[in-house]
């Protein structure tokens, strides 16, 4: 999985270029990041922009390269930001050592997205607070279906369009606080705790 990565660094930014339609919501959410933060998929860094200034932030990403990439957006942030490479499934920090755990179109790629939520919980303090802007697969018959079959393509490049990410967080042991709808049903801002 990490080779796909790598070489999808090179065109991440193209492909996030939609961000002058959902960075205003990215902004909004992320304004909820508190105490030390977790940031899981940085990518090549396009989410920083949206971050408040002032925090502890440990980005974490698999590949190398779109850390690299990251860096100089790393480097004009206005706070602690450190990056480092770790697999969403498999987090190499104590248990209970984040306040807010943040996700920006994470989980559609993570190949055990249950193994990668229980990762987040399990590094999240009690009373801490999960942060995620995912797509996820709609409710609408039409529209859901429509997910399936682009998953039928887009799963080879390692991203899943149909995965059922709010029932997969409330699975994890998470108590979901607040959704809101970023793009019809299809596109989500989750808010959510660890009791």
């Amino acid at each position: 999985m990490r080779g796909v990565w790598e070489l999808r660094a090179k065109l991440y930014d193209i492909c996030e270029g939609s961000e002058l339609r959902r960075g205003v919501a990215k902004s909004a959410l992320f304004q909820n990041m508190r105490g030390r933060v977790l940031f899981v998929a940085i990518g090549t860094g396009v989410d920083i922009l949206h971050f408040p200034p002032g925090l502890e932030i440990v980005a974490v990403d698999i590949s190398k390269e779109m850390l690299r990439r990251a860096e100089a957006r790393r480097a004009k942030y206005v706070g602690n930001l450190q990056l480092v490479e770790a697999d969403a499934m498999n987090l190499g920090f104590p248990d209970a050592s984040f306040d807010t755990v943040a996700t920006s179109c994470t989980f559609c790629s993570v190949p055990d997205p249950m193994r990668g939520l229980m990762e987040l919980f399990r590094v999240l303090r009690p009373g801490g607070q999960l942060l995620m802007f995912e797509h996820v697969r709609s409710r609408t018959p039409i529209f859901g279906l429509t997910l399936d079959l682009m998953t039928l393509w887009t799963r080879r490049l390692g991203t899943e369009m149909n995965r059922d990410t709010v029932g997969n967080v409330r699975k994890a042991g998470f108590k979901i606080t607040r959704i809101d709808s970023i793009y019809l049903d299809i596109i989500l801002a989750i808010h959510a705790r660890k009791p």
